[in-house]
C-alpha cells in the first residue's frame, strides 16, 4: 500500500504520543494517560506499520518495550526477561492467535487437541522474585522487562509473599526466579482511600495505581500499612531440569502452592477453544462480584514442551495471550458539544464523540450531565476523554486527557437561552440543573409524550420517537390528550405511516386507556415520581380525585415519599393547566382510579408479605424494574430509599451509597439469585 503524506504524519504523531506516555509512565512515574487510551493509540500504529511498512523506525514504540525505570530504586537486570502479553480483545482474536501459533509448530499440532490453562488476569502490578536457596533475596519491579527496580525491602511487608520456601520433598533447588502480580483487594482499597479522604489527600483512582505508587515509596513501614497481596502465577528453577518436578504450567501452580505462595483459585484447566471461550465469558460477568480487580484472561499453553518449541516474539510469548473484557471505559475525542432539552425541561449537555466500542455496544455520545460538570471536567471541543459505560447506566465522560489538548481550544459555555424554543432558561437555587421553563417548548412536549407511551406507563406499541417528533413538528399533538383524536387519516399523511400501520397505532392508542392508575399517574411525568413510587401513591390515593385534594403533609405521609417527592406531587395537581389535562383525561375514559379487588391473601408469598424491599446497583440477569416487579407480585412492598423500617436490600454491582446505609442499620442484603430462592420457595 502506498502511504501518503497524512499517514506518515499520523504515524508520527502517534509515536510521540506513545513516546511521552511511556516516559512518563516508567520514569517519572505520573501518568498522564489510561491503559485503554494507550492500547488504541498502539494499535493504531501497528496497523499503519503493518499498512505501511516502510514507515517502520527502529525508535518506534511497537519494536521495544519501553523505557528504563527511574533511578531513585537501585536498577536491576532481570535474570529471565519479563515479558509482556498480545492482547486480544474478542472470541475471533483469540481464534487468531490459535491459528498463528499452530503454524509455528510441526505437523502434527496442526489440528490436534491442546490443553490450556485460563487463568484471571488481575489488575496490580507484575513483580519479579528471586530465593537463593529458598530464602527470598530479591524482589523487582517489571520495568522495562529487561530492567527492573530492587524493591525488596517493599516486598518483605507483603504477608503473602513468603520469606522463605517450603522445600519438604524437594531436593537441589538453588535459586527460583518466581513472578506473579501484586494487587489490592477491593474493600483493603476502599479503606484507604477513606483514610486518605480524611487526611484532605489526593485519592487514588483505581486499585492498580495505588498499588504502583505503594511499591515505589522509600518508606517500607507505609507498604506494610496497606496490606498488599500477591498471587503467584509462574516460576523459573536454576540449577536443575524444571521438568523434574513440572511439565506443565498447571503442575507449576501446584508446585507453587506447594512453596508456599498464594495462588489464584479460580484457574481452569480447558481441553479446547471453546472451554477457555465459556471460562472468559463466564468470568465477564462473575468479574463484578470478585473481591479484588480483574481485566481478562490469560490463556496458556500447558504443556512446556509446546511453550518451549513456540518461545517468544522480540516483545510477547507466543504460547500465552490476554483476553481482555470488553472495555468499559475507551478513549475517544469530543468532535461537539450539543445540548439536550428533556421533557421537564431540564438542559443536558452531550458530547458528541468519534464512535468506540464500549460494553459491546457503539457510543458516540455521552451526557455530560450539567454546566458545574462541564467546569469540573473542563472539558472542550477537540479533547480526548474517557467514556465510561457499565451495564444499562447512559455513557458519560468521566475524564479529560488534558496532555492531549490541541492548541487553541476554547472552554464551553452552557446556553443562556433554550436551544429549541429560545425562551430564557432559569437555575433555582440549590439544583445543579438549568431549565427552560416554556411550558410550550417542543422539545418539552416531545419528551413528555416519550415517557407517556413508554413501556412502563401507557405502553403504546408503535409509537417511537420519530414518529413522536413528527405528531410534534406538525402540530398535530399540543399535549397527551391530542394523542386520543388521531385518526387514520390523519396518521396516514405522516413519512413511513401506511393505511396498516395506522391502523395498528389507533388501535394501540385505544388499547391504552385500560392501563392501570398506578401506570396514568407515572406517565403524567411529575418530577420524582418514578413507576415505583406510583405503585405507593395510588394504593395509598385509589383516585384522582383523592390524590387531587390531598394535602402535602397527606401525600409525604405515604410510606416511602418523602418531602421533595410530596411537594412536587401536590404542585403539579394544584397547576390549573394540569387539571384540565385531568378533566380531559377523564373525559377520554383512562383508568384514574383502581378497579383491582385487593390480592388475596394466599397469592402472596410469605417470604415477602409485609416485607419491604428496597432494589440497588446492577443486577446479573434482572432490570431493576424487573426486580422491583418480581417483589410486588409476590406481596413486599419496594421503595426508592433506605429506612429503620427496610427489611431487604437486594444489591447488585456498583451499589453506592444505599449498601453503606443498610450496613449501618443492620439491613438484610440479597443477591440476585437469593431474592430468586427466595420467590421460588
Amino acid at each position: 500500500m502506498v502511504q501518503t503524506q497524512p499517514e506518515a504524519k499520523r504515524v508520527e504523531e502517534l509515536r510521540r504520543l506513545l513516546q511521552q506516555a511511556s516516559y512518563a509512565y516508567y520514569v517519572l512515574d505520573a501518568p498522564i494517560m489510561e491503559d485503554t487510551v494507550y492500547d488504541r493509540l498502539y494499535r493504531e500504529l501497528q496497523e499503519l506499520e503493518t499498512n505501511y511498512p516502510e514507515l517502520i523506525t527502529p525508535d518506534s514504540p511497537t519494536q521495544r518495550i519501553g523505557e528504563r525505570p527511574a533511578t531513585h530504586f537501585t536498577s536491576v537486570r532481570h535474570n529471565i526477561p519479563l515479558y509482556s502479553l498480545e492482547n486480544a480483545f474478542n472470541i475471533e482474536e483469540l481464534q487468531t492467535w490459535e491459528q498463528r501459533w499452530r503454524r509455528h509448530l510441526p505437523s502434527q499440532y496442526s489440528a490436534g487437541e491442546v490443553e490450556y490453562v485460563a487463568e484471571l488476569k488481575i489488575d496490580g502490578a507484575a513483580l519479579a522474585l528471586t530465593y537463593q536457596n529458598g530464602i527470598l533475596v530479591r524482589g523487582a519491579t517489571r520495568g522495562d522487562g529487561v530492567m527492573g527496580e530492587d524493591i525488596t525491602q517493599n516486598v518483605r511487608t507483603i504477608r503473602s509473599i513468603p520469606l522463605r520456601l517450603n522445600f519438604d520433598g524437594l531436593e537441589n533447588i538453588e535459586k527460583v526466579e518466581v513472578r506473579g502480580e501484586v494487587f489490592l483487594p477491593l474493600e483493603v482499597f476502599k479503606q484507604i482511600n477513606e483514610k486518605r479522604q480524611k487526611a484532605g489527600e489526593q485519592l487514588f483512582a483505581n486499585p492498580r495505581n495505588a498499588v504502583a505508587g505503594t511499591l515505589r515509596q522509600l518508606d517500607s513501614r507505609i507498604v506494610a500499612q496497606r496490606q498488599l497481596d500477591f498471587f503467584a502465577y509462574t516460576l523459573h528453577i536454576t540449577g536443575m531440569d524444571d521438568s523434574s518436578i513440572a511439565n506443565t504450567q498447571w503442575e507449576a501452580l501446584e508446585l507453587l502452592q506447594r512453596l508456599g505462595f498464594r495462588v489464584d483459585t479460580n484457574h481452569k484447566l480447558c481441553h479446547s477453544l471453546n472451554e477457555v471461550a465459556e471460562y472468559y465469558q463466564y468470568w465477564d460477568t462473575e468479574r463484578l462480584n470478585s473481591p479484588y480487580m480483574t481485566d481478562g484472561v490469560v490463556v496458556k499453553l500447558n504443556a512446556f514442551k509446546l511453550q518451549e518449541q513456540l518461545g517468544f516474539t522480540q516483545k510477547f510469548p507466543r504460547w500465552a495471550i490476554a483476553l481482555k473484557y470488553a472495555a468499559e471505559e475507551a478513549p475517544t475525542r469530543v468532535e461537539n458539544i450539543t445540548v439536550n432539552v428533556g421533557r421537564t425541561g431540564a438542559l443536558t449537555p452531550l458530547a458528541e464523540m468519534r464512535p468506540v466500542q464500549l460494553a459491546g455496544t457503539t457510543v458516540s455520545r455521552a451526557t455530560l450531565h450539567n454546566s458545574d460538570r462541564i467546569t469540573q471536567l473542563d472539558i472542550r471541543i477537540g479533547d480526548t476523554v474517557i467514556v465510561r459505560k457499565a451495564g444499562e447506566i447512559i455513557p458519560e465522560v468521566v475524564r479529560v486527557i488534558k496532555e492531549l489538548r490541541p492548541a487553541h481550544t476554547q472552554p464551553f459555555i452552557m446556553p443562556t437561552h433554550c436551544p429549541v424554543c429560545g425562551q430564557q432558561v432559569v437555575r433555582e437555587s440549590g439544583e445543579a440543573v438549568t431549565r427552560c421553563v416554556n411550558a410550550s417548548c417542543a422539545a418539552i412536549l416531545k419528551g413528555e409524550i416519550e415517557h407517556w407511551v413508554s413501556r412502563d406507563a401507557l405502553d403504546i406499541k408503535g409509537m417511537g420517537e420519530k414518529l413522536v417528533h413528527q405528531l410534534v413538528d406538525k402540530e398535530l399533538v399540543h399535549s397527551v390528550g391530542d394523542l386520543y383524536d388521531l385518526t387514520e387519516d390523519k396518521l396516514c399523511g405522516l413519512e413511513r405511516m401506511g393505511k396498516k400501520s395506522a391502523q395498528k397505532l389507533v388501535s394501540a392508542i385505544a388499547q391504552s386507556k385500560n392501563q392501570p392508575w398506578s401506570r396514568v399517574l407515572y406517565g403524567l411525568g411529575i418530577r420524582h415520581v418514578g413507576s415505583v413510587n406510583a405503585q405507593l401513591l395510588t394504593e395509598k390515593f385509589t383516585t384522582v380525585e383523592q390524590l387531587t385534594a390531598a394535602r402535602q403533609s397527606d401525600i409525604e405521609g405515604v410510606y416511602g415519599i418523602g418531602a421533595e417527592i410530596a411537594q412536587s406531587v401536590s404542585q403539579w395537581f394544584l397547576t390549573p393547566a394540569n387539571q384540565t389535562l385531568i378533566s380531559r383525561l377523564q373525559a377520554i375514559g383512562l383508568q384514574l382510579a383502581n378497579t383491582e379487588a385487593p390480592k388475596a391473601a394466599g397469592e402472596t408469598n410469605p417470604n415477602f408479605a409485609g416485607k419491604t424491599f428496597v432494589v440497588t446497583g446492577t443486577l446479573p440477569t434482572l432490570k431493576r424494574d424487573e426486580a422491583k416487579a418480581l417483589i410486588q407480585k409476590a406481596g413486599g412492598k419496594v421503595t426508592d430509599s433506605i429506612s429503620k423500617k427496610t427489611d431487604f436490600l437486594v444489591v447488585g454491582a456498583d451499589a453506592g451509597s444505599k449498601l453503606e446505609k443498610a450496613q449501618s442499620l443492620g439491613i438484610t442484603q440479597l443477591n440476585e439469585a437469593q431474592l430468586l430462592e427466595m420467590l421460588e420457595n
